[in-house]
């Protein structure tokens, strides 16, 4: 089969993937790396390969990605993967815990994706794929302020859906379960323990087992039906 996006796209088509340093995100850049496209990694600590970004500061998103589109072009892919992750009863919560949760893993997302969709909308080629969450699905203990935001990343990715789909750019998310990752080795042992217990599959899942589903997304003809969609690649922790 020729796939139209390897006739699209001959030198490999540009991907943009923030939190990219390490977990889900670093396993998405080394897939779409041996995939052959041109990947620019955006986090908060830079590094050789690494453009600084703060995802929840405007002037900072608007700096980098510019950063990454001399680099590469225009973008063609976005991965929505940075995130923060604290535990805390919701009566415990103080309100900087809560707002700095929701500035990053949600108003980070929005302002990602507005830096994107112009040029998108103008090529008329698009992926932009979040990383959501299965706690965004139902919840969890002591994570009341990651859920809603997560959330709100699955109503975010599901509303850009509708609004880009007729420019031919695709919005959809992917909500893992537990993974084995550092923003995972913050929450307590007894929370991961229960979690664990829980899950059909017995056990949490590896970056590497969640980046393909981000190439599923991205893919030409493979993805070209996904619109507004999550994808639980979650142990069986969420059963839709």
């Amino acid at each position: 089969m020729a796939y139209e996006s390897l006739r699209q796209f001959p030198n490999g088509r540009s991907v943009v993937v923030t939190g990219g340093r390490s977990g889900i995100g670093r396993a998405i850049v080394e897939a779409f790396r041996a995939n052959g496209d041109r990947v620019a990694v955006l986090d908060l600590i830079s590094g050789d390969d690494v453009i600084r970004v703060d995802v929840a500061d405007e002037g900072s998103v608007r700096a980098a990605f510019a950063d990454a589109r001399e680099r590469l072009g225009p973008i063609d892919i976005l991965i929505n993967s940075a995130g923060l992750l604290t535990e805390s009863p919701l009566a415990e919560m103080s309100l900087s815990m809560w707002n700095e949760t929701i500035r990053v893993d949600l108003t980070g997302v929005f302002l990602c994706c507005r830096e994107v969709v112009g040029s998108m909308r103008h090529q008329k080629w698009g992926r932009i794929i979040n990383i959501s969450s299965q706690l965004g699905i139902k919840g969890g203990i002591g994570l009341s302020h990651y859920s809603a935001s997560k959330a709100g990343v699955i109503g975010l990715t599901k509303s850009l859906a509708l609004e880009l789909a007729p420019d031919n750019v695709l919005v959809n998310s992917i909500a893992p379960g537990p993974i084995e990752t550092p923003l995972v080795a913050g929450i307590s042992e007894g929370w991961k323990a229960a979690k664990r217990a829980e899950l059909p599959l017995g056990r949490f899942g590896r970056p590497e087992e969640v980046a393909p589903a981000a190439i599923l997304l991205a893919s030409d003809p493979g993805g070209n039906l996904f619109v507004g969609q999550t994808l639980g690649p979650n142990s069986g922790d969420v059963m839709p």
